[in-house]
């Protein structure tokens, strides 16, 4: 055939290089390393869940609210928060307390302090309503007893709503006492520094909130500084921590195992020689291409070496089967790469493939993870399938000048082993019952695919940060191996428990046009009358904290505001409905101006309205619930908040991962019918090759449901790794059977000598490859954690996957599409079936 031709030029040319200039191509390659070293120190590092957010209209409109309104609890790259407890922080020396680590940050320059607020302060200058530095505050909570304390706490509790805010829930203003409190401190943040979120990058607050740590000791008592150059600085520590532990033990169980699999130096050395290379060139490509190494992407580098392990051992084991038939060794590496070109094309194709269906992501770090697998694919096949078999074969000449040792050139597996007998245990079930096996296999994977179809699908901030608490076993490990605290969490985690305005427990509607609208307060407030059931209740009414509930408070204040309100309300309920803007120029006059730009700015354009939900309701509960309330307002509102910005990006992780998952599968099903017609001139071996695969996926999904995984970031690239990895062994199966079965009298012994053959490399692969990458079960960081074992995993699945399920499938296909017995002689043994160059 015309193409086959044209495949098989292709095949010769590189065969010309490979083996008649092999010195050439190894110094080509070594010079293309080089130049791609060049774009790593390019890479830059991006994390947080800000990086999934970019494209979604609810981060938007939160964005829009973070930018117009002041939070004292958002993470703000402009802000320090004082978290204090473990006293009664209303105390006389629970406020002394606060006012004096404020005080020192304030009288340091290099902290840059523009502003700072909290309860004490509000107290002190109730105390004392001259005070308007924090020494005069100091001096007059100093003056106060304890009972003018009380007093002026239980004046604030009743007339400032802001004051609360700044309180535990356990705050009870009778007896003036409340567990913790939270000051801010704002900084004035350099211009022309990256913000960023201090999430695993870096933060302009780092020195200056790690310096406030110090203050904060010196000061006495439970005070907690936190924001995001602690979240930096301790982020960097979990990572750290992390591939202090990981590393070292990936490397040694790689080593280890290609050890035993190449069990000579020089092959060892060359193996991992090209690791690195593809390592290399992959994020050499990030540098030049501005590709920032986010989270997501840590996925890629046990993607390469799961994929590189495996080209490397198939290319040495096949290499030295031919040398025990052929003296030649030009000659023997021409065989090998003619038959390993090809499945290596293969695998790389399928594999760029399924990797390339993440770019219908709505989700820029999965389209970004789909470009840098796919690259990263193609330089491993380049790597693995030119420059190693001409290192190997350059090597080999060296050894020959020079007294290099050489240890065992033996391939791994022979037939009559016992190894060789262990992995064909599925040769054996294809030759009883190769229908019933191939059935019960695609039922079960049915089964599981239906299982996993109700996979979590929760998206949230804890997935990035590290774990509250470690395992105890992490205690046993010595110096430096042994990892430090974190505290991050725990502190996020108290927040949200001991605070109204915490993430996890309000929900907010952005509203956006013209306030002064003789409805808009009317509007606004009824938007929250009669709620739905996952909103808290004040009566019949949505407990919420919005321009209107600031209004209502401070007419019991201001006798003068509570006319102007009563004079331009026209149904007499305290919301006024005409004059709004007179009503708007008073508030932002008065002492209650910073809690009206908390939910209306200074332009009347927008407004927020923070609902309080139930703690225990699901993240889809209250989505749907907020947007039936922003539904209900008259002027444009836009649901938004962490719980609705984590689901909306849940919807999308999962709508991406289910449709690059069909497209993966679709895109790889046709890729293989064309190339197995193109090469063997049979379309339909591509369907029995894809079985294995989609046997894979399906058991890979339905056990991260039942081991409680949720399919987040991290996880949902693991479905996209399966369908590599999955091909990757099927495909070397597959067209190895097809060479043997042009030789071999039977498809059983055919299949015998394809596991005996391959079966042996495979294993070896799979055994680097989970024991490698599997110590990321080790990492300190959870998210890294899970990846690594659902890696594992989806690599043990691939592999049983093949050695089990592909061999009943080839049967089955030789009885619907072969030609010949498949016990029997085959008449005119030789020809095969890639002998008959029709098509199905």
């Amino acid at each position: 055939m015309p193409a086959k031709v044209d495949y098989q030029r292709v095949i010769d040319a590189a065969d010309e290089w490979i083996t008649g200039r092999p010195g050439v191509v190894v110094l080509v390659f070594l010079v293309l390393t080089a130049g791609f070293a060049v774009g790593l120190p390019s890479v830059s590092t991006e994390s947080g869940t800000e990086q999934f957010s970019e494209d979604v209209p609810a981060e938007r409109a939160l964005q829009d609210v973070n930018d117009k309104f002041s939070d004292p609890f958002a993470a703000d790259e402009g802000s320090t928060q004082l978290i204090q407890r473990g006293e009664n922080v209303l105390s006389k020396p629970g406020l002394l307390r606060m006012l004096t680590i404020q005080q020192r940050m304030a009288d340091d320059p290099d902290m840059r302090v523009v502003e700072t607020e909290s309860a004490a302060r509000i107290v002190a200058r109730e105390l004392d309503p001259s005070a308007s530095t924090l020494e005069a505050e100091i001096d007059a909570v100093e003056r106060a007893t304890p009972g003018q304390i009380r007093t002026a706490v239980g004046t604030l509790a009743a007339e400032n709503p802001g004051f609360s805010s700044l309180l535990s829930d356990d705050f009870n203003p009778t007896a003036a006492s409340a567990s913790a409190t939270v000051g801010i401190v704002r900084h004035e943040v350099p211009a022309g520094i990256s913000s960023g979120s201090g999430q695993g990058g870096s933060s302009p607050l780092e020195p200056i909130q790690l310096e406030a740590v110090y203050v904060a000791d010196a000061a006495g008592g439970d005070v907690v500084v936190f924001g995001s150059g602690v979240i930096a600085q301790e982020f960097g520590t979990v990572i750290g921590d992390s591939l202090l532990i990981v590393v070292p033990a990936a490397v040694f169980f790689i080593i280890l195992f290609l050890i035993v699999a190449y069990r000579d130096l020089v092959d060892l050395l060359l193996g991992t020689v090209a690791l690195g290379m593809a390592i290399v060139w992959t994020f050499g490509f990030m540098g030049f291409a501005g590709i920032a190494f986010s989270q997501i992407l840590i996925a890629v580098p046990p993607l390469l070496l799961a994929v590189g392990i495996d080209f490397g051992i198939h290319a040495i084991n096949r290499y030295r089967e031919e040398r025990l038939d052929e003296d030649d060794p030009q000659q023997a590496m021409r065989t090998t790469t003619d038959q390993l070109l090809v499945a290596f094309f293969i695998v790389t194709a399928t594999t760029v493939i399924g990797f390339s269906s993440n770019l219908v992501s709505g989700l820029l770090p999965i389209r970004e993870f789909g470009v840098v697998a796919a690259i990263g694919i193609t330089f491993t096949f380049l790597i693995f399938g030119v420059f190693l078999p001409a290192f190997k074969l350059y090597t080999d000449e060296l050894r020959v000048r020079y007294p290099i040792p050489t240890f065992s050139q033996a391939p791994i597996g022979s037939e009559g082993s016992s190894l060789g007998g262990v992995l064909s245990i599925g040769v054996g079930i294809a030759k009883r019952a190769p229908v019933v096996f191939l059935v019960v296999a695609l039922v079960g994977a049915g089964g599981a695919g239906y299982y996993a179809a109700g996979i979590d699908t929760t998206f949230s901030q804890e997935q990035f940060l590290p774990p509250e608490e470690t395992a105890d076993f992490y205690d046993l490990l010595p110096e430096p191996f042994k990892p430090g605290e974190y505290t991050i969490t725990a502190t996020i985690n108290f927040l949200e428990d001991n605070f109204e305005s915490s993430e996890d427990d309000e929900t907010v509607v952005y509203v956006e046009g013209p306030m002064e609208r003789d409805s808009a307060l009317e509007s606004m407030y009824r938007a929250g009358e009669d709620p739905p059931e996952t909103f808290v209740r004040d009566g019949r009414h949505a407990r919420e904290s919005s321009i209107v509930t600031v209004i209502l408070a401070y007419q019991e204040r201001d006798p003068d505001f509570d006319a102007l309100v009563a004079r331009n309300d026209r149904n007499a309920n305290g919301i006024p409905d005409r004059n709004l803007d007179e009503v708007y120029d008073y508030l932002f006059a008065s002492p209650a101006r910073e809690q009206t730009l908390d939910y209306l700015t200074e332009d009347r354009r927008n407004a927020r309205v923070v609902y309080a939900v139930q703690a225990d309701a699901t993240d889809t509960e209250v989505t749907d619930d907020t947007r039936l309330v922003a539904d209900r307002y008259r002027m444009g509102a836009t649901a938004t908040g962490q719980i609705v910005v984590f689901k909306a990006i849940s919807d999308i992780i999962f709508e991406s991962a289910i449709v690059s998952l069909a497209l993966a599968i679709a895109g790889t099903a046709v890729f293989l019918l064309l190339i197995y017609w193109v090469l063997e001139g049979r379309a339909s071996l591509g369907l029995a090759n894809l079985v294995p695969i989609v046997v894979t996926v399906a058991f890979v999904g339905g056990s991260m449901r039942y081991l409680g995984f949720s399919l987040n970031a991290f996880t949902a690239t693991v479905l996209a790794m399966t369908i590599g990895l999955g091909i990757d062994y099927s495909v070397h199966l597959t067209h190895r059977y097809i060479d043997e079965r042009r030789i071999q009298p039977t498809v059983v012994s055919a299949l015998s000598r394809t596991v005996y053959g391959t079966g042996g490399a495979l294993l070896g692969s799979v055994l680097t490859t989970v024991f490698g990458i599997g110590v990321l079960v080790l990492s300190v960081f959870p998210a890294i954690g899970d990846f690594g074992l659902l890696t594992g995993l989806s690599v043990v699945y691939a592999f049983l996957s093949s050695l089990l399920v592909l061999p009943a499938a080839l049967v089955v296909w030789e009885r619907l599409f072969g030609v010949g017995d498949i016990d029997a002689a085959t008449p005119g043994a030789g020809a095969g079936p890639a002998a008959t160059p029709s098509v199905d």
